[in-house]
């Protein structure tokens, strides 16, 4: 009988967070050793009752953190900084989620992986893994057709276009041998002239409480192709971070993707 694996969540007051807690309470596979909020938090020193560790109390750092087998981050890029050193000391795999960090935060993740198994996505959904696929392959076979991203989140969301939005797009422009940077288009405003040929345009939507949605069209003459995924409950970014959690435990150092973990076993 295989041993649950211990894990710690840092970002755990927050939605996602509440949402990995929530699936953890019937998750044989983890025990839950840690559970890092923010400073000045609510909930810091509250007890964690989805923890088989004892009297388990959210916390707002990594002193006392018991050894563990892997970290999965729904943070911010500073309190991601605080789980990564902590990862790097103790040799734990770690899958982040959280999305906004600059290019020095990339720089240190890219490092660590050379010592640590680190997994990064911006979205765990396994049906966007698919999407992001189907994507590659459309973009692909179809070269001269026109790409357009359009991604709709909740009002609350901070960054746009969405980092899964950015996925796609990178995902798309590489199956077409270009770069993102060389082939973006992030907002039209007035007279913006004919479409840039091989160009791909994003579209952002803000408002009420949509989980999230992404649409990659592919536009040709007379016909159009559509891709799309639609989220309707946010748990299924923490069943793909859980499930991403258990691959990770057992891999060797490197950056490994959720491509890696979607259609594989545990």
């Amino acid at each position: 009988m295989t041993l649950p694996l211990h894990l710690a969540i840092n970002g755990a007051s927050g939605r996602m967070g509440a949402a990995l807690l929530a699936l953890l309470a019937d998750d044989t596979r983890f025990d839950l050793m840690h559970a890092v909020v923010a400073p000045g938090s609510a909930d810091d020193g509250k007890p964690v009752f989805f923890g088989r560790a004892g009297n388990l109390c959210f916390a707002h750092d990594w002193v006392g953190a018991p050894a563990l087998d892997v970290v999965i981050d729904f943070s911010g890029p500073a309190a991601l900084g605080a789980a990564l050193d902590h990862c790097l000391i103790h040799g734990t795999a770690l899958v982040s989620g959280t999305t906004g960090i600059d290019a020095a935060m990339d720089a240190r993740l890219a490092s660590a992986s050379k010592r640590i198994a680190v997994l990064r996505a911006a979205n765990f959904s396994l049906g966007v893994v698919v999407l992001s696929r189907l994507l590659r392959e459309a973009a692909a076979a179809l070269p001269g057709w026109d790409l357009e991203i359009v991604e709709a989140h909740h009002g609350r969301k901070q960054d746009a276009p969405s980092g899964t939005a950015l996925a796609l797009g990178l995902a798309a422009a590489a199956a077409r041998r270009t770069t993102l940077e060389a082939a973006a288009v992030y907002s039209r405003e007035g007279q913006t002239g004919e479409r840039a040929t091989g160009s791909i345009g994003f579209a952002v939507v803000r408002g009420g409480d949509i989980v999230g949605e992404h649409t990659a069209l592919l536009i040709g003459q007379g016909e159009r192709l559509e891709l799309s995924h639609r989220a309707t409950d946010r748990s299924i970014f923490a069943r793909g971070a859980l499930h991403a959690a258990h691959w990770l435990s057992s891999r060797a150092a490197g950056q490994w993707q959720l491509d890696d973990v979607v259609g594989t076993s545990s």
